[in-house]
């Protein structure tokens, strides 16, 4: 394939030592022949379904890639064209209330992300004119992102290859490079990731990683759990999440009209303890504000 490079396998060799396998020594395939992998697994099974990948619009792009963290794709895509009708463009997310904000973001969960997105739409506005910036140092300035959604905001809104962990790539280099090693920290990964990356393909390498990583995941248990940094998810019944998530449901069905402490405590189901210590934190993150009414979004 005209897309291989050459010359990488030698640090290749250095990343996949630190992490020695059961027998001594962590496995090290070919990087060609990797890729080769990766390229013809994405040419028979690409997710040509996704409606991100049918635009390479930045302000789309950083709206799917904030929804995808921690959300699976099967419940982003109809809550992300439906989050585009009612925001279509960046300056209609910077101005939309926190009311409105989160009655379309209901159902993805992580309702910080949603606010996060709003504020990082009016620093776009305001800092930048309404166009989402095309570096690393400006996007990850933007308040919600971190390195690795602004090195797939590069990738897919500006094909520009910055390389990047987030958990299907972390699936497949644990898996090609590492097999049945434990504990392998994102530290040994990333540079072989910078050492396959197309700089000719970037968006479509990326793409390709993504997809062979669900399949890894979909196939057989999951290299993920083999990482460092792997954590399993916390129970949500009766989690402090939970609590949050009711009570900005709660406040979002009043359309901006207040509610009292005992009145939020009997609707989410939880102590009046513990609620008022959710609404205290929800107010210093900017979700709401207490007034002669009650609580209420801000």
């Amino acid at each position: 394939m005209s897309h291989m490079t050459e010359g990488t396998a030698h640090s290749a060799d250095i990343v996949a030592d630190r992490v020695p396998a059961p027998d001594g020594q962590a496995a090290r395939p070919g990087l060609d022949a990797f890729r080769e992998r990766v390229w013809a697994h994405f040419e028979d099974h690409a997710r040509d379904d996704l409606p991100w990948r049918q635009t390479t619009d930045p302000y789309r792009v950083l709206v799917s890639e904030v929804m995808l963290q921690q959300t699976q794709v099967s419940r982003v895509a109809p809550k992300y064209e439906a989050f585009l009708r009612a925001f279509p463009t960046v300056e209609a997310l910077a101005e939309a209330p926190i009311d409105r904000l989160l009655a379309v973001w209901q159902g993805l969960g992580y309702n910080r992300r949603a606010l996060a997105l709003k504020r990082a739409a009016e620093v776009v506005v305001k800092r930048h004119g309404g166009s989402v910036p095309a570096t690393l140092d400006e996007l990850t300035a933007l308040p919600g992102v971190g390195h690795a959604t602004a090195a797939q905001v590069l990738a897919f809104a500006f094909d520009i290859g910055v390389p990047f962990i987030e958990t299907n790539v972390r699936a497949v280099y644990l898996h090609e490079f590492f097999p049945g090693v434990e504990g392998v920290p994102d530290s040994a990964l990333l540079p072989l990731v910078a050492d396959t990356l197309d700089h000719d393909r970037p968006r479509e390498w990326f793409w390709a990683l993504l997809d062979y990583g669900t399949h890894l995941k979909a196939t057989q248990p999951n290299p993920s759990c083999r990482s460092k940094h792997h954590v399993r998810q916390s129970r949500f019944e009766g989690s402090n999440r939970q609590l949050r998530g009711r009570l900005l449901a709660e406040l979002t069905a009043r359309a901006g009209g207040g509610a009292t402490l005992d009145v939020l405590a009997a609707a989410a189901g939880f102590p009046a303890g513990n609620v008022a210590l959710a609404l205290e934190a929800l107010q210093s993150e900017g979700f709401v504000v207490s007034s002669s009414q009650g609580w209420r979004l801000a």
